[in-house]
């Protein structure tokens, strides 16, 4: 690369619900890395959608206010150009993209697109895994292709809500019933979920979704122990131990995952080993159905009544806040913090340098 430290640029904040997890990763991510090993560039993203950027950081931030680089250039155009110069020699250069950014804009294969137009290596799954791991909808379709048990589901867009609306609640009560589940199809953090016990409250539950995203999924109720699972590789990934998710609340909503640090995360889960060597599997199978690099968190249900094992959903950037489940999973796993980092930053790079042997011209002249 023609220096002896890798240059990161590590981009957080964003558009989307999800904004203030952002800060929280990124901060933590500022603080565990080898600064002998890696200059870092902070690239801020305003809950407007507007770019900044800082300077290169020869230490971590001190507190969540400094990720806002209120002396950056605030200009989107200049910070983005910064990543499309990642191979100059000025100061603008940048070896490998790091995303730390949650949800809509950023973990939906929109900003995985533009390091793909930059010809930028970056950290995590590529813009088909990300979309697809984004859209509940279209993640369980691909898992239905793999072969992998999961619940039963609804779904429907916003235009088909107000054209339809009563068909729509006879189908969710025939398929599902109450308790039931509605989220939307494109937010994750369990943001603008919610469960529905009655008619009244599937209405208002749906009219909540439908603020964060034009398409909703409800979802039976499982009566079931939560198991997550880290994945960490390419083409050979590998499975941490599971970690149990002993929620706060009725359900692990947003207030108990990131707010009030009261939910209990039993790591590893207290199942035996036979049904934790199936999760690790299923954990594995879940990340190549959607195509994924990098990492991921796979969430699962285990049944209470049969312990048969049902895959909930992936997470292509799970969080590294200090109450995250993907970072400890992987350090009960033998991988400490730091060491995460420079997997998932050799990873990237990895998968970098294989595509760029590929021919992506039709050979005629």
């Amino acid at each position: 690369m023609g220096q002896d430290k890798i240059t990161v640029g590590l981009i957080y904040g964003g558009k989307s619900g999800e904004h203030e997890v952002s800060l929280q990763t990124a901060l933590a991510v500022s603080k565990a890395f080898n600064y002998d090993k890696y200059e870092v560039l902070p690239f801020y993203i305003t809950k407007c959608g507007e770019w900044r950027v800082g300077s290169k950081l020869s230490g971590p931030f001190a507190a969540l206010e400094e990720l806002k680089l209120e002396n950056g250039a605030q200009n989107t155009s200049a910070a983005i150009n910064m990543l499309f110069e990642k191979l100059s020699t000025g100061t603008g250069s940048i070896d490998v993209a790091f995303p730390l950014l949650h949800g809509t804009y950023g973990e939906d294969g929109t900003i995985q697109g533009l390091f793909e137009m930059a010809d930028l290596p970056y950290v995590g799954a590529g813009v088909l895994a990300s979309a697809a791991g984004m859209d509940k909808v279209v993640m369980k379709k691909l898992f239905a292709e793999a072969g992998l048990a999961q619940c039963k589901y609804c779904y429907f867009t916003a235009s088909e809500w107000s054209r339809g609306s009563y068909a729509i609640i006879q189908e969710i009560e025939e398929k599902l019933g109450y308790p039931c589940f509605v989220k939307p199809a494109n937010l994750g953090s369990s943001v603008g979920i919610s469960k529905a016990r009655s008619r009244e409250e599937l209405q208002s539950s749906i009219a909540a979704a439908l603020h964060y995203d034009m398409k909703v999924i409800v979802e039976e109720f499982v009566d079931a122990r939560e198991i997550e699972v880290g994945v960490l590789g390419n083409d050979e990934p590998m499975a941490s131990v599971p970690g149990e998710i002993v929620s706060s609340s009725e359900y692990y909503d947003y207030q108990a995952k990131y707010l009030d640090g009261k939910s209990q995360m039993l790591i590893p889960a207290e199942i035996d080993t036979e049904l934790a060597e199936e999760i690790r599997d299923l954990a594995v199978k879940a990340f190549k159905a959607i195509s994924g690099n990098g990492l991921c968190r796979a969430d699962f249900f285990v049944k209470k009544s049969d312990q048969t094992v049902w895959i909930n959903e992936v997470n292509t950037m799970p969080g590294f806040t200090p109450y995250s489940m993907y970072p400890l999973l992987w350090r009960e796993t033998g991988v400490s913090y730091e060491t995460l980092l420079d997997r998932l930053i050799e990873l990237a790079l990895e998968r970098y340098e294989a595509r760029q042997s590929l021919n992506f011209e039709n050979g005629l002249q």
